[in-house]
């Protein structure tokens, strides 16, 4: 049987303009926290939750019905990684898809889901190269930034302002959400949008405890604080299951504090100075210039440049101007990966005299710059990009043991290993205190007087003994 293409063509025409059909999106009763959230009709919406509280799931219900209602639309969901995107958003959208029969397309390489009527929900990271200007000039019915507590403040802030608001206003109905649970340092945009209400955001809190969905909530949080020996006022559980927010330095991996660590003004004195290199392949390349005086303990973070996606031309241009303006006394870079080729072409081509950085030990070296920081010995700017990453890269504790630390791999600093390289080669802890001599005539100088007079006398006394004691034995 021959068949006409004008029979294709009719049979197409008719698939494709049969009415879709799937199960309706029906929201849980016994779930109020949520379905606030999911119906929230406002434009900018927060949502602030515990781990397992399903925020996730309430994101998936929402970007559903915006597809439904904006057909050919594309909506968009944006964590801080592309691996996080992944992992947090792409299987909980296959399983909406399966619970509901909506009959979604999924494009793996491309973490794009595709609704029956055409319109999409992209899934992206914001490690992914120039994602910024990918999102520019783009129109989206529906927004979610993810993870919002692991985004820097200045990030977040210009993302929304910037980025996503313009994309959401052809929309009448158009919508951010910025979700995430509560991060290790209480401040910041996500910070000021949940607990100052700042910025107009709708605002949502719930825990894993209003999750219907969790068998035994409170009986997993009481197993959890027994293995972790973690008791009511622990700040990660106060943080990731009581959903509140509290200062906890503890999970972080670089533990600067603005108090103790800031400066404003550098010693008068001459300085010495170590330049300290990252090198970046998917992430950015990163210089540390640190500086001392003879005159004082404390070593500074002096300046920092970061550039995405250069070449070692351009670095070696950075590298050359900086030694301009610095007696730089030393200069370390990483050397793994592509470092090593970098190092050797500094080396060959320019006469650059870099060395290769100690990446043995660097948990040891975090270690030695936390005690410098909790001593204040060491001391950066309070806006400086050292400073406030400081604030984000956080220890892994479920996958860190007492000999080995594992840091949560979403969160990276290539200024912070800048500064390690460098710090490692600081000789600033060499530095003593002259004593302070008392004022000559004072009864404080008339004792150091009697004091030195005893000693030298006890020091010949000392002598004398040794040289009869060698005599006798000579005897």
């Amino acid at each position: 049987m021959t068949v006409t293409k004008a029979a294709l063509l009719k049979e197409v025409i008719n698939r494709t303009t049969q009415p879709i059909t799937y199960k309706p999106i029906v929201f849980e009763d016994n779930f109020p926290a949520q379905n606030a959230f999911v119906q929230d009709a406002n434009r900018y919406i927060a949502a602030q939750c515990s781990r397992r509280a399903g925020k996730t799931n309430g994101l998936a219900l929402r970007f559903l019905k915006t597809m439904e209602t904006h057909p050919k639309s594309q909506c968009l969901y944006l964590s801080l990684t592309q691996e996080s995107a992944r992992g947090i958003m792409w299987d909980i959208m296959h399983e909406m898809n399966d619970k509901y029969g909506i009959g979604c397309t999924f494009r793996d390489t491309r973490l794009e889901i595709i609704h029956p009527n055409g319109a999409r929900l992209k899934l992206m990271g914001a490690d992914l190269k120039d994602y910024r200007r990918k999102l520019k000039g783009r129109k989206f019915p529906g927004v979610a930034i993810d993870e919002a507590q692991d985004f820097s403040s200045e990030q977040l802030q210009s993302l929304v302002d910037d980025v996503i608001s313009p994309s959401i206003a052809d929309y009448p109905d158009g919508w951010l959400a910025i979700t995430g649970t509560p991060g290790p340092v209480p401040q910041g945009y996500f910070f000021d949008v949940t607990q100052k209400r700042k910025y107009g955001y709708s605002h949502h809190s719930w825990t894993m405890l209003e999750n219907p969905w969790m068998p035994d909530p409170s009986g997993f949080i009481a197993e959890l604080m027994a293995k972790r020996e973690w008791d009511e006022s622990h700040p990660s559980l106060m943080r990731e299951y009581r959903n509140k927010w509290v200062l906890d330095v503890e999970s972080l991996w670089v533990r600067y504090n603005e108090a103790k660590n800031n400066y404003t003004e550098l010693p008068k004195d001459r300085m010495n100075y170590i330049m300290g290199i990252d090198v970046g392949f998917n992430d950015a390349d990163a210089i540390a210039i640190i500086g001392w005086a003879d005159s004082s303990p404390a070593t500074y973070l002096i300046e920092e440049k970061i550039t995405k996606k250069q070449g070692i031309t351009e670095l070696v241009a950075q590298v050359e101007e900086l030694r301009k303006r610095y007696d730089i006394q030393k200069m370390v870079i990483d050397t793994g990966g592509l470092g090593k080729k970098i190092a050797e072409e500094m080396i060959r081509r320019h006469s650059i005299p870099v060395e290769a950085a100690d990446k043995m030990r660097k948990q040891e070296n975090v270690e030695l710059l936390n005690d410098a920081l909790r001593t204040s010995k060491f001391k950066a700017k309070a806006n400086s990009r050292f400073a406030l990453d400081s604030y984000l890269v956080q220890i892994d504790w479920d996958k860190s043991s007492p000999d080995r630390i594992v840091v949560k791999k979403k969160q990276h600093s290539d200024i912070i290993d800048a500064v390690l390289y460098a710090f490692k080669e600081s000789y600033s802890y060499t530095h003593t205190v002259e004593p302070v001599k008392p004022k000559y005539g004072t009864k404080e100088w008339a004792e150091s007087q009697v004091s030195e007079m005893f000693d030298r006398e006890l020091a010949g006394y000392q002598e004398e003994a040794k040289y009869d004691k060698w005599l006798k034995g000579q005897e």
